[in-house]
């Protein structure tokens, strides 16, 4: 791995309670262990944007690329991770994607170890300055196109990405995207049987109440507030990421990865709660728009079998782009962490995409 080129980002260590064990010197040092497993050539560094903001970013490159300099002229995959994640958790996809291309990923702002920034309160507007900071990105990279891949928030903010840069995307493939559907309306009272559109029942009392105190709090707040006693929760109620990750690791670095990522300043937590509704749904859905990718842009969502999220939410992309290429892909075994439930079957399909490109 060659060794960063810039200074740390935003450490947050003026805010940091004494109390709480975390600090990016401590995401930064559990990272490297996650990122030694990498085989190939890995450039490591932070992108500055003129904003002055860091992006953390990972380049992958095939060793044989060094034999094959003309390899590295393939269209490069970009990937994008969801909420609450970063860089390190693509380390079952970083190696075998790269083997004839350039494979991209970086945390994206106000995550991991980026910097974080305020975002605004208002959806389009917290939106626009995730979108506006992968531009900035990319101008700083000097990339002219690119595979964008995005998982879960990943997913919505590449979309967007490509509704506005169209030009700089040659294939876009959505992980279990996040936010593309509209949000159910509850059936009023005495309106069963009206009317043919199908809608859930209304939550009861003690649900909606419960949700209207947790919007009053950023969603990771729980990790953060629990102090010392943050990375056994992290543990305790996401020991799949332990199991996902298992082979490669024997203790909790994958965990510690995750409570390192999300016990720092909640910064692009506080966008993603801009851009959300109490449970989860998106102020703006992406289904409202997806009409504007231009219809030469290929599309591909990729959905886990056993995912929360609906893969029936793809053949509706699909509906709404009828004279474009849109494929709707369900892997077997998978949950919503397609990347790493089902790794071997995630890269053969990522990878026959790519091969697409070329």
């Amino acid at each position: 791995m060659q060794d960063e080129t810039e200074t740390e980002a935003d450490s947050g260590r003026s805010w940091l309670p004494s109390w709480r064990p975390t600090s990016m010197s401590l995401l930064k040092s559990t990272e490297a262990k996650i990122l030694a497993c990498i085989q190939n050539d890995l450039w490591a560094r932070f992108v500055t944007l003129p904003t002055q903001d860091r992006i953390w970013t990972l380049t992958v490159t095939n060793r044989n690329f060094r034999k094959a300099p003309e390899q590295v002229s393939q269209t490069p995959l970009v990937m994008v991770h969801g909420f609450g994640g970063g860089v390190g958790l693509w380390i079952r996809n970083l190696d075998p994607l790269c083997r004839s291309r350039p494979v991209i990923a970086f945390d994206l702002l106000g995550f991991g170890r980026s910097s974080r920034p305020h975002f605004p309160s208002d959806p389009a507007q917290a939106e626009e300055r995730s979108v506006s900071s992968i531009e900035q990105w990319r101008r700083a990279l000097g990339l002219e196109r690119m595979i964008l891949l995005g998982h879960s928030l990943g997913g919505y903010l590449a979309t967007s990405y490509a509704i506005q840069y169209p030009e700089r995307v040659s294939h876009l493939i959505l992980v279990d995207p996040w936010g593309f559907p509209e949000r159910p309306q509850p059936l009023a009272e005495g309106s069963e049987g009206q009317g043919s559109e199908v809608k859930r029942p209304a939550p009861p009392r003690w649900v909606k109440a419960v949700a209207s105190v947790l919007t009053m709090f950023n969603p990771l707040a729980v990790i953060r507030a629990a102090g010392p006693w943050g990375p056994g929760l992290v543990n305790r109620f996401r020991p799949d990421f332990k199991r996902k990750f298992e082979d490669l690791f024997d203790d909790d670095t994958m965990t510690q990865y995750i409570y390192h990522c999300n016990a720092q300043s909640p910064s692009g937590e506080v966008g993603f709660r801009a851009m959300s509704e109490s449970l989860g749904w998106a102020k703006r859905p992406m289904l409202q728009r997806v009409h504007l990718l231009p219809p030469s842009l290929p599309v591909t969502l990729l959905y886990g079998a056993r995912s929360w999220v609906d893969s029936s939410t793809g053949l509706r992309v699909g509906q709404l782009r009828p004279h474009s290429y849109t494929s709707v892909v369900v892997i077997e075994g998978a949950s919503h962490h397609v990347y790493a439930d089902q790794p071997e079957e995630f890269n053969r399909v990522v990878q026959k995409i790519c091969d697409s490109v070329d």
